[in-house]
C-alpha cells in the first residue's frame, strides 16, 4: 500500500530509488471521484517503471482549474484513496496549477499523462502539456496513455446530475 507524503519525503524516497537503480514513473491530476478509468490509467503508468508517484492537485488548485464546486472529494481523502491502490507508491498533494515544481524536484525517468495532451508531433491532441519542456530538459521521457473510453470524472458528474 502506498502512502501520502510531503515533497521532501518524496525527494528522499526518489533518491533511494535512484541509488537502487530503479526507475521512477510520475503522473499527476485531480482524481476527483475515483473510478475504474483512473485505476486502468494508474496500472498502465506503474507498468512503465519500478515505482509510481502521483502528484495530486490540492483543493485550491482543483477549484481554480476545474471550477466552482470542485473538487467533490477533499484532497486528503483523494490522497488516501489513491495511496490505497496497488499501483501507487506515493501521493504528493500540491497546490500549483502544474506539476513543474514537483517534476523538477523528483526528475522521474518517465512522466505519464492522459492521451488528451499534446506532444510536439501530435496534432490530434486537445491541449498542450506544460510539463513537457521540464521533463525533456533533464532527459526524462514523456508517455501519453489513452483513457479508458467512457470513463471520465466529468462524464460521471454529468450522469449523476441527469438522475431524476
Amino acid at each position: 500500500m502506498g502512502q501520502h507524503i510531503t515533497l521532501q519525503q518524496a525527494v528522499q524516497q526518489r533518491n533511494a530509488l535512484r541509488e537502487a537503480g530503479k526507475r521512477l514513473v510520475f503522473t499527476n491530476g485531480h482524481f476527483d471521484l475515483l473510478h475504474v478509468g483512473h485505476l486502468d490509467y494508474l496500472e498502465q503508468a506503474w507498468a512503465l517503471g519500478d515505482a509510481l508517484f502521483v502528484g495530486l492537485n490540492g483543493d485550491a488548485s482543483t477549484r481554480r482549474l476545474k471550477g466552482e464546486g470542485r473538487p467533490l472529494v477533499p484532497a486528503v481523502e483523494r490522497a488516501r484513496l489513491l495511496a490505497a491502490l496497488p499501483p501507487v507508491t506515493a501521493v504528493i498533494i500540491f497546490e500549483e496549477d502544474t506539476a513543474i515544481n514537483i517534476i523538477s524536484a523528483l526528475q522521474p525517468e518517465i512522466y505519464v499523462k492522459g492521451g488528451d495532451y499534446a506532444l510536439p508531433d501530435a496534432s490530434h491532441a486537445v491541449k498542450p502539456l506544460p510539463e513537457r519542456p521540464t521533463v525533456e530538459a533533464y532527459g526524462g521521457k514523456v508517455v501519453l496513455i489513452d483513457y479508458l473510453p467512457g470513463h471520465s470524472t466529468s462524464e460521471l458528474i454529468e450522469r449523476v446530475k441527469a438522475l431524476k
